[in-house]
């Protein structure tokens, strides 16, 4: 009698919905899946049933994460007709930094009565940038004192990281910050939900809570920026974890909840994008991942450290243990191409892609797609949700030059495909003259299936692009972590190589177009540089208009 097959279970927790696979061991073929949306998805204009927000807010409601693990997973292990016996593991990952104030038992502030009306009591998602200016005076103080971990991210900490957050929240409502005994990212509190024991990645660790080489900033660091600020570091405990580890078994009420055995292992929380380097195969040093989605993360894997200009953060182990793990990104992509749809384009448009029952995305690709390099005569900055690399300033914002009374809805479509593109090349060319190689890209994600923007980003970054046959690349990141977690492999390359997807195909630059592209981006640098390293600030003061 042969053996009985093994399986684990992926969950990627990102910014509207939750998305379970159950993977084979032996070679990561997903056996099924479901997805399942948060009910409160983004909160951004009130809380619910409560006061309206300031602009730039963005908070979540922890309840979401619980229906995924009771929905997603019991729905994913029917969809794969799977044995829960057969399931060795379970591991998530989350968008970061996505950040709850709780209890020190870990109940979230925002599910107490008394709080629940108050906007820093819930979960901060990772585009909440209301913290701009905190993260301001943090960069100011960290290059005053020439603080040594502040070259680990480029020069500049985000107004997505941890302090940046929960410093505007002992501002604005220090009662709020007082109550909280953790604040702890989504991952590992949902890991914490699901095995009864707190833990924290030290990816996230490193990533979005500045810790370097062992510490945290120090408490007098933290007191010259609020005096009270210090206590934040008693509110960051609980046993560091590396990636792939295991955080415990399944407890027996989390087995309710997904229909899992209890005391399945529960590998380490991890963060999205990162896990999805495990999924595409791109953990070696010189594999360069971008994740298309909502925003972009770009991550890979070097052997030393370098200063990068720019970069969101480096960290020892912080993708796979034994590398020097760097992570840069793209506050919107995603997100820019939405709001041009949902926002921008003229009703004639939406009706002829209803007429042609196409939607309008496609039918915008399919007028712009043949249009030479440069023929519509405009140029676009993809700050839309502000900058995160490499200028790491969240009060920029979207900029598009070259309108004419002949512009049409296309051409605007593509200058905004092509910004990102640009952004992304930028990112690039942050890593190579830092001295650390690119040599391949590969891309991942739900916009990987727009062929026109593939095909762009080839011609724009000059490299031949490697797009991940994954429907759900996060959620088979995190499963081949559950893998290791239970034992199945002895670290995470290993299992990559074993169980991550493989290329679905490849786009390569046209030469011609490449040449075009590179006069088109030293434009664009031009722009870049001009508003958004001190030759006007324009887009600050009407951010500050806005605002007030």
């Amino acid at each position: 009698m042969g053996e009985r097959p093994r399986h684990v279970v992926g969950i990627d927790f990102g910014t509207l919905s939750g998305r379970a696979v159950v993977v084979d061991v032996a070679d990561g073929r997903e056996r099924g899946g479901a997805v399942h949306p948060y009910r409160h998805g983004v909160i951004t204009e009130r809380l619910p049933g409560g006061p309206a927000l300031p602009p730039d807010w963005a908070l979540q409601h922890p309840d979401d994460y619980r229906d995924v693990l009771r929905v997603a997973v019991p729905a994913a292990l029917r969809d794969a007709r799977v044995d829960p016996a057969d399931v060795i593991g379970i591991a998530v990952d989350a968008t970061s930094c996505t950040v709850l104030p709780t209890l020190a038992d870990g109940t979230p502030l925002c599910e107490l009565p008394e709080l629940r009306d108050r906007p820093h009591a819930y979960p901060k998602l990772w585009k909440h940038h209301a913290a701009q200016r905190q993260a301001d005076r943090i960069n100011a103080l960290a290059a005053e004192h020439g603080e040594p971990w502040l070259p680990r991210y480029g020069g500049r900490v985000s107004a997505e990281w941890l302090p940046a957050k929960a410093l505007q929240a002992l501002e604005e409502d220090p009662a709020a910050f007082d109550r909280a005994g953790r604040w702890i990212e989504a991952a590992d509190w949902i890991v914490w939900q699901l095995c009864g024991r707190e833990t924290r990645n030290v990816s996230a660790a490193g990533y979005k809570a500045l810790r370097q080489d062992g510490a945290y900033p120090s408490a007098e660091f933290l007191r010259a920026l609020h005096p009270r600020l210090d206590g934040l570091l008693a509110r960051l405990g609980g046993p560091l974890a590396p990636v792939g580890g295991r955080a415990g078994g399944l407890t027996p009420e989390a087995a309710g909840w997904t229909g899992l055995r209890p005391g399945t292992a529960v590998g380490v929380g991890t963060i999205d994008a990162h896990v999805t380097a495990a999924a595409a195969r791109s953990v070696a040093p010189g594999r360069m991942l971008a994740v298309l989605g909502t925003s972009t993360c770009l991550i890979m894997n070097a052997e030393a450290y370098r200063d990068v200009p720019g970069v969101c953060g480096a960290v020892d182990g912080g993708v796979t243990t034994g590398a020097w793990g760097y992570e840069a990104g793209q506050s919107g992509v995603g997100d820019i191409f939405a709001w041009y749809v949902d926002n921008a384009l003229p009703a004639s448009y939406a009706q002829r892609a209803r007429e042609r029952g196409i939607s309008p995305y496609d039918l915008l690709d399919s007028l712009a797609a043949d249009q030479p390099v440069g023929g519509h005569g405009l140029l676009a900055l993809d700050w839309h949700s502000g900058n995160r690399s490499v200028l790491m300033d969240h009060e920029l914002s979207g900029v598009l030059l070259g309108l004419t009374l002949a512009t049409r809805p296309e051409d605007i479509w593509r200058a905004l495909l092509e910004a990102t593109a640009f952004g992304a090349r930028t990112v690039v060319a942050a890593f190579e003259a830092a001295g650390i190689r690119v040599d391949e890209l590969t891309v991942a994600g739900g916009l990987t299936r727009n062929r026109l923007l593939m095909r762009i980003y080839a011609d724009v970054i000059g490299r031949p692009l490697h797009v991940v046959d994954s429907d759900q690349p996060a959620a088979l990141g995190a499963a081949v972590h559950a893998a290791v977690a239970a034992g199945a492999y002895p670290d995470v390359p290993t299992a990559s190589e074993a169980m991550g997807a493989r290329h679905r195909e490849t786009y390569h630059p046209d030469p011609a177009r490449r040449v075009a592209y590179d006069d088109l981006y030293a434009e664009y640098r031009e722009l870049h540089d001009h508003f958004g390293r001190g030759g006007t600030a324009v887009l600050h003061r009407l951010r500050a208009r806005r605002t007030r």
